[in-house]
């Protein structure tokens, strides 16, 4: 790039940036006309060091420095992510950042490698919210005594208890998800079909939609393993119980409910999960699913299907409730290059760069003062987020939640699927539940 063109661009950066402060310029009129230009990265540098000097812990720089950061993308969320993210923290900072794709499941192993033999290649990594307990047991990453301080004050308040063991922080906010509820409007109205807010008004349109269609049309996340974990875990807690006692009164509920409901459902239900729902949705297969926000825009602005619209789902005997789901930010143990694994956390948190991810991926922000760049027809389901993000609880983080998890997946197969009886069936799965926990 020439001299002349890099002044130019300069130019234009801080021409828009000024534009902004000044009020002539909304932040997604500024994002808009940044990116159309080819700059989104170098504003959101700028826009990302200023949301993080506003806290009073301005970024370092690291010129002749390279961070390795752990994640888990698709192959469009990684464009997003080098664009957003990487790039615009190069500018911001003058380091360089390399990131390493390790999938959640091989991140404790290769960690236990790197940190046992003191051979750090991993500074900072994303972690699904479910496997943070054996990182702490293991002591894999670093307490963040100043995690309150490093994180926006605007994050959102839900997302801070699955960031600590105990009274100490050991994670960082980076990517929350929360599932909502699709339905297909122009269906409703055909059927006249309300969308449901209790468990017994679910039971009664999952009966009239089939009624009408002649094949139940609503979809639950029945595939085995974490999908139907998810979906389990959420009626446990609507009807008052606990994914780590299901053999209680309330487990017998929640599965007396999933039982009365099955035969309602869409044939496809034990192969839902969070890419084949969207395609039921578009198919017409389900009216009606709970799934991740993603799911926005492969449904309606890829698949066109304007009439899915959505809202934040239905409550059970004891209210409504959705599993925190997402990633978070942990720093390894041992790095040399802490300050900048924080500072990348800082920029990746900071009001700019969360509303361009909201935007361009459809992930719910972790600051409720980020939404301001999507588009107006995003607006709505953004709005239903937003709501969901106040009825999220975390999931019990310990050690053993794998076993758990084969085990409400496999009560959920016997009872729902198979008509097993509930409450010697749950007394089963308990008594695995309880082996597989580590001795006091």
């Amino acid at each position: 790039m020439s001299r002349y063109r890099e002044t130019h661009d300069e130019e234009l950066v801080n021409y828009l940036v000024r534009s902004h402060h000044s009020g002539r310029l909304s932040r997604r009129e500024l994002l808009t006309r940044a990116s159309a230009l080819g700059l989104s990265a170098v504003v959101l540098g700028k826009l990302g060091t200023q949301a993080v000097r506003a806290q009073d812990a301005p970024l370092g720089t690291y010129e002749g420095k390279k961070l390795r950061v752990s994640v888990a993308l698709a192959e469009s969320e990684r464009t997003v992510f080098d664009d957003v993210v990487v790039k615009g923290f190069k500018d911001a900072t003058k380091g360089d950042v390399e990131v390493v794709q390790i999938e959640a499941a091989d991140v404790i192993t290769t960690l236990e490698a790197q940190v046992g033999s003191g051979n750090i290649e991993i500074d900072l990594l994303t972690q699904d919210n479910n496997s943070l307990a054996p990182l702490v047991d293991k002591e894999l990453v670093e307490a963040l005594p100043d995690a309150e301080q490093i994180m926006p004050a605007t994050t959102i308040p839900a997302l801070k208890e699955v960031l600590k063991f105990g009274d100490t922080y050991y994670f960082l906010p980076a990517r929350p998800n929360v599932q909502i509820t699709y339905y297909n409007e122009n269906r409703f109205n055909e059927w006249g079909v309300t969308t449901p807010t209790s468990w017994d008004e679910l039971l009664a349109s999952a009966k009239t939609i089939k009624d009408k269609a002649g094949i139940g049309k609503v979809s639950i996340q029945g595939a085995p393993g974490g999908p139907v974990g998810v979906t389990v875990t959420q009626f446990l807690w609507e009807a008052g119980g606990d994914p780590l006692k299901i053999n209680d009164a309330a487990g017998v509920q929640a599965f007396q409910f999933m039982h009365d409901l099955q035969p309602y459902l869409t044939p496809q239900y034990l192969t839902a999960k969070f890419d084949t729902d969207n395609t039921y949705l578009l198919n017409e297969s389900s009216v009606l699913a709970q799934n991740w926000p993603f799911g926005v825009n492969v449904i309606v602005k890829d698949g066109g299907k304007t009439e899915v619209k959505a809202y934040s789902g239905w409550a059970g005997p004891t209210g409504e409730f959705h599993v925190l789901g997402g990633d978070v930010f942990g720093v390894v143990k041992g790095t040399q290059n802490k300050d900048m694994a924080l500072d990348f956390a800082r920029f990746f948190m900071s009001q700019a760069v969360q509303e361009q991810l909201t935007a361009q991926l459809g992930w719910p922000a972790i600051r409720d003062d980020a939404f301001g760049a999507v588009e107006d027809w995003q607006q709505p389901y953004f709005d239903v987020i937003k709501d969901a993000l106040t009825k999220v609880k975390s999931r019990p983080n310990v050690t053993y939640w794998g076993d758990v998890e084969t085990a409400l997946s496999d009560a959920f197969n016997d009872i729902v699927s198979n008509g097993a009886e509930i409450q010697s069936t749950l007394d089963s799965y308990q008594a695995k539940i309880d082996a597989a926990k580590p001795p006091a």
